[in-house]
């Protein structure tokens, strides 16, 4: 994650717990508010209990007012975290892609593995990514759209020489 998108995520983060804050504040201020209400009813002045009790609704609103946009916050940078990460991945994905084709055309067998196992990693780390950004209700579609699988391992191989090297690589793997 670059500098500008690590403060852009400080920045959003320290807002959500400031209004968090800011809510709490004005709970208090409801709270108090309302002990005004009390002691102005004992009195029996029911004109100035009246005004407590808006200010009282009043700061209660206020309060929900910033829990709602402190957690509309945090879901931007939750958001905004999830599809950096995404990001990573892809670019990483892209990088095993080409490493993959260049092994698949060298046809070393050693490198082959090597790439194999590197791609199945990157996509274990995918499914744990997409299944927390499930879990959290996000939407990951898009996200691999530059990715590309190479050309060879669509199958345009020669299939007896991709059966030999196919059974070879199992042989390996035993």
């Amino acid at each position: 994650m670059n500098d500008k998108m690590f403060e852009t995520m400080f920045q959003l983060r320290f807002s959500a717990k400031q209004m968090e804050r800011m809510a709490k504040r004005a709970e208090k201020d409801q709270k108090k508010e309302q002990n005004k209400v009390k002691r102005a009813l004992q009195k029996g002045s029911v004109e100035a209990a009246r005004i407590y009790a808006e200010n009282a609704i009043r700061k209660k609103n206020e309060s929900l007012n910033y829990l709602r946009m402190a957690s509309k916050v945090d879901a931007v940078a939750s958001r905004t975290q999830s599809a950096v990460a995404m990001q990573g991945i892809t670019k990483n994905m892209e990088g095993v892609v080409k490493a993959l084709d260049k092994a698949l055309n060298s046809m070393d067998l050693e490198k082959v593995s090597s790439v194999m196992d590197k791609f199945e990693k990157q996509f274990e780390d995918l499914d744990v990514r997409s299944s927390v950004a499930d879990e959290a209700g996000l939407e990951i579609s898009g996200q691999l759209s530059g990715v590309s699988v190479p050309s060879a391992a669509l199958g345009e191989r020669s299939g007896t020489q991709e059966d030999v090297l196919s059974k070879r690589l199992a042989a390996l793997r035993e």
